[in-house]
């Protein structure tokens, strides 16, 4: 089993301690979450939470992820950087394959790209991109997006985007690419998954209903073929700290990684992390 760590945090320094503590802890990887903007009022329903509402706050201040796990792989050597989870379609897709590139680059080859369709519609609006053709778009971005990182002179012609005739340099340090890990529970996330990614991230609420949720998704997998199974990312929010049985019933739903849950303040997660290191992680 892996484990990871949520960046949360804001301020410089405390976003530094975290992630040079995590590694120091052996942690696996460092998840960030992001939106662009977020609607002071919406109607859309957050669907990894029974209440529908996500957790954060319209105030809360989340950085550009790309730009924050840049400054994070200057400061630590081996754990690996990843977004948790990047909205694919509400971005221009050359921008996010040069972002991706770079940073895969800047981190020696460190980078999970944790992407999704995105839910919130008013984001969306917001930023002034279609929102009910976003799933149409994320599969050609992420072939333009392989195309852009594996061809010298890529040539790529989607239902939304087209590419000839020019080149895109760096090339990630990964290859073929750094790996994708699709977000999402609904039929059509599970599948998209199955079909285009190399991981999937999943956020669990309680083991029966995520052990559920896994096996549609293998499903998926099965109908269409995979010879090589999805590697499994879960976020526990089980209302508790995690135990040890817990996180061996998570590996026996086929769970490879586990992130730990958020806490309010930096110093708080340092010593949950710490906590977690040696009652848990030392003893699964």
């Amino acid at each position: 089993m892996k484990f990871g760590a949520f960046l949360m945090q804001t301020n410089p320094a405390s976003l530094a301690a975290v992630a040079r503590r995590a590694e120091e802890l052996g942690y696996e990887s460092l998840w960030i979450p992001e939106h662009i903007i977020l609607p002071t009022e919406y109607k859309s329903p957050y669907p990894y939470s029974s209440s529908g509402r996500m957790p954060a706050p319209p105030e809360t201040p989340l950085h550009d992820p790309m730009l924050a796990l840049a400054y994070i792989a200057a400061l630590t050597t081996r754990i690996r950087l990843a977004t948790g989870i990047y909205v694919l379609p509400i971005r221009n897709p050359f921008a996010s394959a040069k972002a991706v590139a770079s940073l895969d680059v800047l981190s020696g080859g460190r980078f999970i790209f944790g992407v999704g369709i995105g839910w919130l519609e008013e984001e969306f609006t917001g930023v002034g991109m279609n929102f009910k053709d976003r799933a149409a778009r994320t599969r050609d971005y992420v072939g333009l997006l392989k195309e852009l990182w594996t061809n010298n002179d890529p040539v790529f012609t989607g239902k939304t985007v087209t590419i000839n005739g020019f080149r895109m340099m760096p090339k990630p340090v990964q290859k073929p690419h750094p790996p994708f890990v699709f977000g999402g529970h609904t039929e059509p996330s599970l599948k998209r998954a199955a079909r285009l990614g190399d991981g999937w991230y999943g956020i669990a609420e309680s083991l029966p209903d995520i052990r559920d949720v896994i096996a549609r998704l293998r499903g998926h997998e099965s109908a269409l073929g995979r010879t090589t199974a999805l590697e499994l990312t879960v976020s526990p929010r089980l209302g508790g700290p995690l135990s040890v049985e817990q996180v061996r019933e998570f590996a026996a739903m086929g769970v490879s990684r586990i992130i730990l849950g958020t806490t309010p303040t930096a110093k708080a997660q340092l010593a949950e992390m710490e906590r977690f290191r040696d009652e848990v992680m030392a003893k699964v």
